[in-house]
């Protein structure tokens, strides 16, 4: 098996600073709130006081990637009702979605819960995975995205500080609810990092994908969280197409398009609201294989062969986008 080789990876919390300052800079034209914060921590406000934006959301899901992906906004012909859509690319996927906007830092107290994502994570290491990766950062300063409508509590941001060793006048904190314009948006631009994680557990080499982009249909923003998570995943389960460049057999290449998609799951075929709901809202029941984008295309740049694997599927889109649950 290819080894990664990780000794020319780039700093993902420097690369990403400059996007960070943009969204300080630029607060007021993106419509989102700078606080402050009492630890020294800066605090940026993606939608629970302020309304957040779509640009927003667009240069968040840049500073998830670790300043490793380009992120754009465009228009989609796919599914006739709705015409928006978010594209990704990176050259380098697995340390910018697995290594930075894969949000697998789980960070609570008391009533507060969140899962972490973004450069901080590479940091403070809290994950099996980095183990596997062999990559760890340290910047003097960096930046984590919380998915939340809470200011994180004072030993929420303390537990942050003392894992990653940065202090807190060198911290700043990205709040984006799911329930917010920023929040769909940054979600949704996940479409690639959820088929990397997929193709990782499906045990396919990292070290063999080269590189990939991705693009999926963007929801309507809901009123409530359930509404909400239910079309940010069935964007991607339904609606998201990713393209992966990888050097393998082409037997392997052929493997990983027809395992990759969501309906290689078995709990395909339902709204992902309804498939939560009918494990009585345990998320840990849910069939993990049933995270990944709707359609995928493997190309093999051993052969030039590529492989065609999933479908979309307007019918679903249409349920979870317009609550169609009867």
């Amino acid at each position: 098996m290819t080894e990664l080789n990780t000794t020319l990876w780039p700093s993902i919390s420097e690369l990403s600073s400059s996007l960070v300052q943009q969204l300080v800079e630029k607060a007021a034209a993106l419509q989102l709130g700078v606080l402050a914060h009492e630890s020294g921590a800066t605090i940026i406000d993606a939608g629970i006081q302020h309304a957040g934006s779509a640009e927003a959301g667009r240069l968040i899901a840049e500073i998830c990637m670790g300043g490793l992906g380009k992120v754009e906004l465009c228009d989609h012909s796919i599914f006739k009702d709705w015409p928006s859509s978010i594209k990704v690319q990176t050259e380098n996927p697995v340390l910018a979605c697995l290594g930075s906007q894969y949000a697998g830092w789980a960070l609570g107290h008391e009533k507060f819960f969140s899962l972490g994502s973004g450069p901080a994570r590479a940091i403070a290491q809290r994950e099996e995975l980095f183990k596997e990766l062999g990559y760890k950062d340290a910047p003097q300063k960096t930046v984590l995205v919380l998915e939340t409508d809470k200011i994180p509590p004072m030993e929420v941001i303390e537990k942050i500080v003392r894992d990653t060793g940065v202090g807190a006048k060198n911290l700043t904190l990205i709040l984006t609810p799911t329930t917010s314009i920023a929040g769909v948006v940054q979600i949704v631009g996940r479409v690639l990092e959820v088929a990397l994680h997929k193709a990782h557990t499906l045990h396919f080499p990292l070290a063999n994908i080269v590189n990939g982009s991705g693009e999926a249909i963007l929801p309507p923003v809901a009123k409530d969280f359930m509404t909400a998570m239910g079309r940010t995943n069935d964007a991607i389960l339904f609606g998201g197409l990713v393209q992966l460049n990888v050097k393998c057999s082409d037997d392997e290449a052929n493997k990983l398009a027809q395992n990759l998609p969501s309906s290689a799951s078995k709990d395909y075929g339902k709204t992902f609201a309804e498939v939560f709901k009918s494990y009585n809202m345990d998320f840990y029941k849910i069939d993990p294989m049933l995270f990944s984008p709707a359609k995928v295309k493997i190309t093999n740049l051993e052969t030039g062969n590529s492989f065609i694997g999933g479908e979309f599927n307007n019918q679903l889109i249409e349920k979870s986008f317009n609550n169609k649950f009867n």
